[in-house]
């Protein structure tokens, strides 16, 4: 039936359509955004593979068979089942050395992301709420760190301090806050002016309580999409210092250095580059298609 109003009109019924909570608008959106699902499906499988590598890995990465040196892949027609990928110039198995190697790949940019994203979200929030002297600071300090070539700095810290995973994680990580910082300070000092703000400083909450409970869920969005793409600017970098020899040191199976080792070999053995080339190009755009997808389902102007 038709409730009645006092006025004698209709009210309108009830929508039987049950309402969609935001959890389940975001996923929803997520599933429609065919990059980022991509993107997301193959970060996941080069996840799981890495987590698994012990356990899926024909050979021991590092076992050297100098007799099976240089066995080219199995679909050039000349390889073995043996060693599906090839081996190396040391009689090392590729495949096991790649199912390795993204280990290090994954670590080394997310938690060198991870530092940089600490850093500038901190800097960017402080600079953006309080502004005057704070805001001048962290101006300052972030015109030098974009005056410095990055990875020209990067190979000099680690060439001073000496090459390791530890080193390589977290020289990329201080040097990979620029973007947080920016991001982060130009989103807080919009919030900070908007009335929901203002009503949370009149009704006496204390500086921390409107950081953590006001500016900070409102910027979470953009600090998504800037960890995603640091990232993979991350396992670049890595791969490049790698490449140059200032990276992660042998015998790791980091991909970067995998593709120095066989510069020398490419146009004879062009597999010893191209495998982990493509690998890396693989991964680093897959996390890019992430960055933007997040982006587009997370824009305000997307959320119906």
């Amino acid at each position: 039936m038709t409730a009645v109003t006092g006025n004698n009109t209709p009210a309108p019924a009830p929508s039987s359509e049950p309402e969609i909570g935001p959890s389940r608008a975001l996923w929803l959106r997520m599933r429609r955004h065919r990059g980022l699902m991509i993107g997301f499906g193959m970060v996941s499988t080069l996840i799981l593979l890495a987590l698994f590598a012990p356990l899926i890995s024909p050979h021991d990465p590092y076992e050297m068979v100098l007799a099976d040196r240089l066995i080219p892949p199995i679909w050039t027609g000349e390889g073995s089942w043996t060693y599906p990928f090839g081996t190396d110039h040391l009689g090392r198995d590729y495949l096991s050395r790649l199912l390795y190697g993204s280990r290090i790949s994954l670590t080394i940019g997310f938690f060198a992301a991870s530092i940089g994203c600490v850093i500038g979200v901190t800097m960017g929030i402080m600079a953006g709420y309080f502004g005057g002297r704070i805001d001048q600071v962290a101006t300052y300090i972030l015109n030098c760190q974009l005056a410095l070539p990055g990875l020209l700095f990067a190979m000099a810290l680690v060439a001073f301090v000496g090459p390791s995973l530890i080193v390589v994680i977290c020289v990329l990580g201080v040097l990979q806050w620029t973007l947080f910082l920016v991001i982060t300070r130009t989103a807080t000092m919009q919030i900070r002016q908007l009335e929901y703000t203002k009503a949370a400083r009149a009704i006496g909450c204390s500086e921390r309580q409107i950081i953590f409970k006001e500016i900070l869920p409102n910027v979470m969005n953009q600090i998504i999409v800037v960890f995603t793409l640091e990232v993979g600017l991350a396992i670049i970098s890595e791969a490049s210092l790698s490449f140059l020899g200032v990276g992660v040191q042998a015998p790791l199976p980091s991909w970067g250095l995998m593709i120095a080792e066989g510069k020398e070999l490419m146009f004879l053995r062009p597999w010893l580059v191209l495998i982990p080339g493509i690998v890396l190009f693989l991964l680093v755009i897959a996390i890019n298609l992430m960055g933007d997808g997040m982006r587009d389902v997370t824009a305000p102007e997307n959320r119906r």
